[in-house]
C-alpha cells in the first residue's frame, strides 16, 4: 500500500512525501531520506522494504524548494544532482525535516516510536534530523545514517544525538576520506547505543539503481544490520 502524503510546511506550504504501508496498515514509523538523485525507484524501493518489515515509511521529497518531484535514476545524472545539493538550504532543509517527523508521528497509521534512514545526503539529513528535529520535546528514537557525506561537517551538534545510531561507510569511499569517518567516529564514539560499522566498499555501495556504485555483498550485510538495530529501537 503505497501512496503521496502532503506535509504542511513551517512557512505555510505543501510539500510530497512517498508513504509505504505495511500489510496490516499500521507500525512504527521510519523517515526515509534521500539521495541526491531524489525521490527515485531505489528510494520508494527502500520505502517498500521497510513497509514489508512492517514499518510506515515516509520519504519526504527535500528538494521540493527547488523543484518539486526532482527525480534522477543513477550516476548518469551526478553533475546535475550535485548542483542540487549546492543549492539546498539546509537551515529551511532542517525545518522541513521537523515537519516531516511530527506529520509520520501523528498519522493514524503510526503506532508511535519514529525513527530515521538514509543515504548520502540523506545520511546527512539522517544526522540534521537527529540532532534538531525536536516534537514536543522529544527527538527521533533511532538513526541509521549511511555514509553521509556532510556529516563531518557538522560534528558541533554531536552532543545533541540523543538516539540510538548506527552509522554506516565504506573504507574505500571516494567521497568520504577515512580521516573524515574518524572525526565522526570519535565526536559519537563515547555515546551509548552508537554503533559505526566498515565495509569494503566505496560509495553509495546500497544503491542497487547505480551499477557503478552498488555492491551486493556490503548493502545485504549493511541491510541486514539495519533491520536488526531499527527491532530492537522501534519495536
Amino acid at each position: 500500500m503505497t501512496r503521496y502524503e502532503r506535509v504542511p510546511a513551517p512557512d505555510g506550504d505543501e510539500f510530497d512525501a512517498y508513504l509505504a504501508l505495511p500489510e496490516d496498515g499500521r507500525g512504527p514509523g521510519v523517515l526515509v531520506f534521500q539521495e541526491i538523485f531524489g525521490i527515485n525507484d531505489n528510494i520508494r524501493g527502500i520505502c517498500d522494504r521497510l513497509a514489508g518489515e512492517g514499518y510506515v515509511a515516509l520519504a519526504p521529497d527535500m528538494f521540493w524548494r527547488l523543484e518539486r518531484r526532482f527525480e534522477r535514476k543513477d550516476e548518469s545524472a551526478l553533475a546535475e544532482c550535485m548542483g542540487m545539493v549546492q543549492r539546498l538550504d539546509f537551515a529551511a532543509a532542517a525545518g522541513d525535516i521537523a515537519a516531516a517527523f511530527a506529520h509520520l508521528r501523528a498519522m493514524p497509521e503510526s503506532t508511535g516510536k519514529v525513527g530515521a534512514i538514509g543515504f548520502c545526503l540523506g545520511g546527512t539529513l539522517t544526522w540534521l534530523c537527529a540532532t534538531t528535529a525536536r516534537v514536543d520535546g522529544a527527538g527521533i528514537d533511532a538513526a541509521v545514517p549511511y555514509y553521509g557525506s556532510g556529516i563531518q561537517d557538522m560534528l558541533d551538534r554531536a552532543d545533541a544525538l540523543e538516539c540510538p545510531a548506527l552509522f554506516h561507510y565504506g573504507d574505500r569511499d571516494p567521497f568520504i576520506p577515512q580521516e573524515q569517518i574518524e572525526k565522526v567516529e570519535a565526536a559519537v564514539g563515547g555515546k551509548p547505543q552508537v554503533e559505526v560499522r566498515h565495509y569494503d566498499a566505496g560509495h553509495a555501495f546500497s544503491n542497487w539503481d547505480a551499477p557503478s556504485m552498488y555492491d551486493e555483498k556490503a548493502a545485504v550485510e549493511a541491510w541486514g544490520h539495519t533491520t536488526a538495530f531499527l527491532a530492537r529501537h522501534l519495536r
